[in-house]
Formats: C-alpha cells, structure tokens, sequence
C-alpha cells in the first residue's frame, strides 16, 4: 500500500475523548500510503484522547472546525470512542462537515461508536453498516441495514466494528480513498 494514495488531503473529524488507537493507527496509515492527514476539532490546540479505560495523550488539532472547508479534502475519517462522537453529533458544524462530504461523494471512514455522526448527517438511509453493537438500534432507527461484520463498504462510506478490526478498516478506507468520489451515491 506505500504511497497508495500519496497528496491526497484527508480531514479528521475528533474531539476531546476520542478513542487513541481509533485516531492513531487509522492516521499512521494513511500517513504510510502517502495521505495528507489533519485533524480537525471544534477545540483550537490540543485534545485529550480516551486510551480503552483511561486518558490517554494529546493531539495536536491542526484546523479548527470553525475554518476547516469539507473541499479542501478527499476523504473524512471519523474516530470513535463514546464521548468523541457524542459531543460532535450535538455540534451543527461538526453534522453539516460530515454531511458536506457525504453530498460531495468523497469516501467517509467511521468506527465504533463514530457512525452515530452518520446517522446524526441522516446519511445512512438505505444503507449497510457496522458499528460498535450498542449503536445497532440507532442507526437501524436512521433507516440502516446494520451488519456485525468486521468493516462494510457502501458506496464509499466505510464502517468498522472497534480497535479489533483497525487492519481491515484501514485496508478499506485507503482503497476507498484511491478510488476516489462516488457520483452515484447523491442520488441514492
């Protein structure tokens, strides 16, 4: 995968409580096959990621939300952990970033609990999706097929269970990534 995807500008959607290896391995690979990554957070300077049961380090933010543009990038990763997506999907930039990539048919990567941001864009209408189990209501609720499958694919929106299944995940959104936008996925 070495430099798959080499200039391509990918936004990281987190916030305080964003679970560490969900940011962290998802970005180094990104990183490895030649992406450009950022990330992107409501907070200006640094925010404090959740390591499994505890704090963990914090990350540099790189573009406040209030000043990131959705077409500056070509694709959104969206980390999970319960706290990290929870405040987002409360924040209406955070809901209309997300939903400015999902209209533009740019790739969107989503893991554990971060698809409650897609349901909260009402993008997963229609669609097949994975998630932590505990959001399977909801997003079933949003009108989701949901599925207990390590990552999914639908039209360039990759979902992915938890931390166990980063390799598979990161394997997908990079092919994602290469591929490029969906057209079609507007009008579905």
């Amino acid at each position: 995968m070495a430099k798959d995807i080499q200039g391509k500008r990918v936004a990281i959607l987190a916030t305080k409580g964003v679970e560490q290896v969900e940011l962290t391995e998802p970005r180094e690979a990104l990183d490895q096959a030649g992406a450009h990554t950022e990330l992107v957070s409501p907070e200006a300077g640094r925010i404090r990621a959740w390591n499994f049961t505890e704090w963990g380090d914090e990350f540099d933010v790189d573009v406040t939300l209030d000043t990131a543009n959705p077409d500056d990038y070509d694709a959104l990763l969206l980390p999970g952990g319960v706290m990290n997506p929870d405040h987002l999907r409360q924040n209406e930039k955070a809901v209309a970033f997300v939903r400015a990539f999902f209209d533009q048919g740019k790739p969107i990567a989503a893991i554990c609990h971060a698809p409650w941001m897609l349901a909260e864009a009402d993008v997963v209408r229609g669609r097949r999706v994975t998630s932590y189990p505990s959001l399977q209501t909801d997003l079933r609720n949003a009108g989701a097929e949901w599925v207990d499958e390590e990552v999914v694919t639908d039209e360039g929106i990759v979902t992915s269970r938890g931390p166990k299944d980063i390799p598979a995940f990161n394997r997908k959104i990079i092919e994602e990534i290469r591929e490029g936008r969906h057209e079609r996925r507007r009008a579905a």
